[in-house]
């Protein structure tokens, strides 16, 4: 019987592993599908498809897996599905700011998912804008710790980044530039340079941060968790800034 436990714990984990890596391709995928479909097919000429191939692959998503969603995008392939983005905004516990992106088949479907998760974890959904004015549109790299710091420097300036953050390595790319053709450049830049980036992505950046502890860190924890395990949704973006209590407290 012991045995047998075990072997069930194995498979219940395996399987666990299996759902979260079959959302996250989902995820992926919507992505590529989306980029391509709005841009050039060629990620060659299209910032953003190369970003969401290359995000594809630094989780290492197969490449048929990418490929066949970069075919999908064309027109004759969308007869039977037609995705959009979506974003929603609102508050959560402790006036936290938050904002969710979507790529979505059934607007209906998905701001009611969103509405019940804000609503069960004492937050509420707001308005279009209603927090997107407190977020930025960013390119950013990140380095792992030890990198060559005048490397990163030359890399940085280079490739016309706004700001390096020393103690994570992480640069953040220039408002004026599109932040994924600077996330491109600084990547390619950063190999040529014999440097080799740990993360590269386009996110929205906070401009003030939110201290939450406590009852009201758990809530949002937990409303930010429900957010991101939706099927629709592919980021969540919060200016929350937790106490290292609180994650500890949330494992």
């Amino acid at each position: 019987m012991a045995g047998h436990s075990k072997w069930a714990n194995i498979k219940h984990k395996k399987a666990a592993e299996d759902a979260k890596r079959g959302k996250i391709f989902g995820r992926l995928s919507r992505e590529i599908m989306v980029a391509a479909r709005q841009g050039n097919p060629d990620p060659d000429w299209n910032p953003r498809l190369r970003l969401a191939i290359d995000k594809a692959y630094a989780n290492n998503m197969p490449k048929e897996n990418v490929e066949r969603a970069r075919q999908n995008a064309a027109p004759a392939r969308w007869s039977g599905e037609s995705y959009e983005e979506a974003r929603y905004e609102g508050y959560g516990p402790g006036g936290v700011a938050i904002m969710v992106d979507c790529i979505t088949d059934n607007r209906n479907r998905t701001v009611a998912e969103v509405r019940h998760a804000f609503s069960k974890h004492g937050g509420n959904l707001g308005t279009d804008g209603s927090v997107a004015f407190l977020f930025s549109y960013t390119g950013v790299i990140t380095y792992p710790a030890g990198t060559d710091e005048d490397a990163v420097m030359e890399a940085a300036i280079e490739a016309g980044a706004d700001e390096l953050v020393h103690q994570r390595r992480r640069l953040h790319g220039r408002p004026g530039r599109s932040p994924e053709q600077f996330a491109r450049r600084c990547v390619t830049r950063s190999i040529a340079a014999g440097l080799e980036p740990e993360h590269a992505e386009v996110t929205m950046r906070p401009s003030t941060d939110v201290a939450v502890s406590g009852e009201d860190a758990e809530k949002a924890l937990k409303l930010l968790d429900m957010l991101d395990d939706l099927d629709d949704v592919q980021n969540v973006y919060t200016n929350a800034n937790f106490s290292e209590e609180s994650l500890a407290a949330a494992g």
